[in-house]
């Protein structure tokens, strides 16, 4: 690391002492340009790949697959036949890669760590009262070393929105760094649930407050409301982990989660991230897709690549 980047990130660090300095700081970073934005993510989404260059698409795709299962009705069988599926995700092709990771609830990391123990599959866990933050911070911290306790080594956390849309930034960026000491070795993924957010500038801003707090990657979305990942508002935390890493040197990862469900959508995002942040961040630990039924489609596509003939849904299992 450079001695400037070296100074810049000591002066940052200092950003989380008062109010004010957050404020005076997230409020003075440069506004996003929706109609440019909004332009420069649909430019984007034209470009085609094909061949060769698809089929490794596909593979590096289903590689950064957080494959997830969030739902009240999960059971432990549900989730061991989901963690089996991210180990071999086409069982009648061995050259299939794995998937990123593993995301469940924290009472679920048990039985799926006893699936993917030594495998190089990543076991994550939403905690701190997803997918509302909603409750007292010892509450949220407790949930979060259970869930690191019961095998779980990364942690998708989900930032007070309340406290960010009323302006108290300390409030959250204090619950930031106490999510990740209780980490401990665990990666911290911040949840900014950017549909609830309203703005990009309120995008870009809880992009740097997360990353200011210490969190390894920043998310999305929960998945749990209407409007979740796009390519305009991924656009912008890209463009946040760029400037980060520039005026810092540490590289934070990018995670965006829910409505992203075919291989079309998931070359868009890899081709953003190209094309923004460059070929750093076209890697599993630097880039993950929050989805389940995205996996099903990348490996029809597949299939029709390595064989020629299209298969249909029900050829692999549901999840």
């Amino acid at each position: 690391m450079t001695a400037t980047a070296t100074s810049a990130r000591s002066d940052l660090s200092e950003l989380g002492r008062s109010e004010t300095a957050l404020r005076t700081f997230l409020h003075g970073l440069p506004g996003v340009d929706q109609v440019g934005a909004e332009q420069r993510a649909a430019q984007l989404g034209t470009r085609s790949i094909k061949t060769t260059a698809k089929a490794q698409a596909i593979d590096l795709a289903i590689r950064m697959v957080d494959l997830t299962t969030l739902e009240g009705a999960d059971t432990p069988g549900k989730v061991r036949a989901l963690a089996a599926k991210a180990l071999r995700p086409d069982p009648a092709d061995l050259s299939c890669p794995h998937v990123g990771a593993v995301c469940v609830y924290p009472a679920m990391v048990p039985y799926v760590a006893e699936v993917l123990r030594g495998s190089g599959v990543h076991l994550a866990s939403v905690a701190t009262a997803f997918p509302s933050g909603q409750a007292p911070l010892e509450v949220k911290l407790a949930d979060t070393r259970a869930a690191v306790a019961a095998g779980a080594d990364e942690i998708d956390m989900v930032i007070n929105r309340s406290a960010f849309l009323s302006g108290r930034y300390k409030e959250v960026y204090d619950e930031i760094v106490a999510t990740k000491e209780a980490c401990g070795d665990a990666h911290l993924k911040v949840i900014l649930e950017t549909g609830e957010l309203a703005t990009y500038d309120n995008v870009r801003r809880a992009s740097w407050l997360a990353m200011l707090a210490g969190g390894d990657f920043i998310k999305t979305s929960t998945g749990k409301v209407p409007v979740a990942a796009t390519l305009p508002v991924s656009l912008v935390m890209l463009e946040a982990v760029r400037d980060f890493r520039a005026a810092t040197g540490r590289q934070v990862g990018v995670k965006p989660a829910g409505g992203i469900k075919t291989t079309k959508d998931a070359i868009k995002y890899l081709v953003m991230v190209n094309e923004t942040v460059g070929a750093d961040w076209l890697d599993p630990d630097w880039f993950r897709f929050g989805a389940s039924s995205l996996l099903n489609d990348l490996l029809m596509q597949r299939t029709k690549l390595t064989t020629g003939v299209y298969s249909g849904p029900d050829y692999f299992t549901l999840d």
